[in-house]
């Protein structure tokens, strides 16, 4: 496993929508380790693949003590919304308050093409909007 380099606000991959995996393999299993390790060295709670660079709809989380990470997510947001702040590993040194949805409901895929699906609230979902965010091209400033 390998630390990446996290890309930061100016760099157009963060402003790009990310492609489809369409390849469940060794390579897509080795990015989710790697992204997994430069989160936790970085001191992040979610990571995206566009932020180390990789232009797939990709993303993982580590949320006390609960880890893991979706292929190809697709998010829907309850109607409750939630305040709160967020600062973002690709625009170091800011943190911004933005509302969010209390929950969020996630399905995709693991990194073996099973499929995934699960509930979020509060943090957590706010993590799930935040990274889901990043696939889409978009920075929560």
């Amino acid at each position: 496993m390998s630390i990446l380099r996290i890309r930061t606000i100016g760099d157009p991959v963060l402003r790009t929508p990310a492609q489809e995996v369409t390849q469940f393999d060794d390579a897509l299993a080795a990015l989710v380790r790697d992204m997994l390790e430069t989160m936790y060295a970085v001191g992040g709670v979610g990571l995206a693949a566009p932020q180390v660079g990789v232009g797939l709809r990709v993303f993982t989380w580590g949320i006390d003590g609960d880890e893991g990470h979706v292929i190809n997510p697709q998010l829907s947001m309850g109607e409750e919304p939630q305040e709160g702040g967020e600062g973002c590993l690709s625009v170091p040194g800011y943190s911004f308050p933005l509302r969010r949805g209390e929950r969020a409901e996630v399905t995709g895929y693991d990194w073996d093409g099973n499929e995934i699906a699960f509930s979020a609230t509060g943090w957590f979902a706010r993590c799930m909007q935040h990274e889901y965010d990043h696939l889409n091209g978009f920075l929560y400033v």
